[in-house]
């Protein structure tokens, strides 16, 4: 998963590189549909950042994807956050790498603003509201829900809300990821500000809320991950939920009690994107389906299976199978989860104000 793994460093020859290559400056036309035809011969190798295949089900849609195609889609991933990703698009414009990258939907914009990803919007994009995609170049893919991820061995008696985490039976327990350099983070904070009455305009409530955790003493120094959640190392952790269940299935095997919990005094649906590397105009015809394809009604419902909700279900535009919806939580655990038009946030601004307002 995105932010549970360490990320591989992917080493390309040039030969790959060629293979790969195609600079932005080229004469390649964004604004054509795709030649489904060249699909196939331009999915011979897939170079992503952040894109991993266990993070969400990827893995099966790009399978998927590819054997629609003919495409042999040799997928290697580079761990990076979104920041890193939109930065490494615009470092590499001249010898294009990557192809594609998952992002945290508040990253949208700025890549938008960047200048890395096309004038592209994809005929599928029309099954999304304004604020879930951009002028091109990116589309939300699926939400998630900043949840407390439990292990209730060590901790019999499990947090229920924001408030409680605050509680001085929790000190030394509890993981998180930086908003200062991860889209869980970032994420996170929201969620926490808007259930202390914050807004997209006013994130406040939030940088006061976590200063107050750091100064209880109840964050853990241990690395949030699925091994120090088994161990106890640090066993409350706030993660997505579909990030939760899936170390919940997980830990089932090895006997280890973990509950995914919403948080009663809220949420909000924090949801994923796809965005396409505009200088890889070489493979552009492969981006152009793809980027379409991940709102098709089968790659929403792979996402789903994963445990992740589709944003089309979000948005009440797709009725999921049973099966689909076999990892998921009970609806009413979503009781108190909103949502939000979480791109109109200034994430960059989160990510500066994290260590002047909650970490100096």
């Amino acid at each position: 998963m995105k932010n549970l793994r360490i990320g591989v460093l992917a080493v390309f020859s040039a030969l790959t590189l060629a293979a790969c290559g195609g600079s932005g400056a080229g004469d390649y036309d964004w604004g054509a549909a795709p030649d489904s035809s060249k699909i196939a011969a331009q999915g011979k190798d897939l170079p992503t950042y952040g894109l991993a295949p266990d993070w969400a089900n990827y893995g099966e849609v790009v399978k998927a994807f590819c054997a629609k195609h003919g495409a042999t889609c040799d997928h290697k991933d580079t761990d990076m956050s979104s920041a890193d990703e939109i930065k490494a698009f615009d470092a590499e414009k001249d010898k294009p790498v990557a192809t594609a990258s998952d992002i945290g939907l508040m990253w949208g914009p700025v890549a938008e603003a960047k200048g890395v990803v096309p004038a592209y919007q994809p005929p599928n994009a029309s099954k999304l509201k304004d604020w879930q995609k951009g002028k091109g170049g990116w589309v939300a893919t699926f939400v998630g829900a900043p949840a407390f991820v439990v292990n209730v061995d060590k901790v019999p008696n499990a947090p229920k809300t924001w408030q409680d985490l605050l509680k001085p039976e929790y000190k030394g327990m509890i993981a998180i990821k930086n908003p200062a350099s991860s889209g869980t983070g970032q994420s996170m904070l929201v969620a926490a500000a808007v259930a202390a009455g914050g807004t997209v305009d006013n994130l406040g409530p939030g940088f006061d809320y976590f200063r107050k955790l750091k100064d209880s003493g109840n964050l853990s120094a241990a690395k949030m991950s699925e091994d120090t959640l088994e161990k106890g190392e640090a066993p409350i952790q706030v993660n997505y939920d579909f990030n939760g269940l899936a170390q919940k299935a997980a830990l089932k095997a090895k006997n280890v009690d973990v509950e995914v919990i919403i948080p009663a005094d809220g949420s909000v649906w924090a949801p994923s994107g796809l965005m396409i590397n505009k200088y890889n105009t070489a493979k552009g015809d492969f981006l152009k389906g793809f980027l379409d394809y991940v709102l098709t009604d089968e790659a929403q419902i792979l996402f789903a299976k994963f445990g992740a909700r589709p944003i089309r279900v979000l948005n009440g535009d797709l009725q999921l199978p049973a099966d689909a919806k076999a990892n998921w939580l009970p609806d009413a655990a979503y009781a108190p989860v909103k949502e939000i038009e979480i791109t109109k946030i200034n994430v960059e601004q989160i990510v500066a104000d994290w260590e002047a307002k909650v970490l100096a």
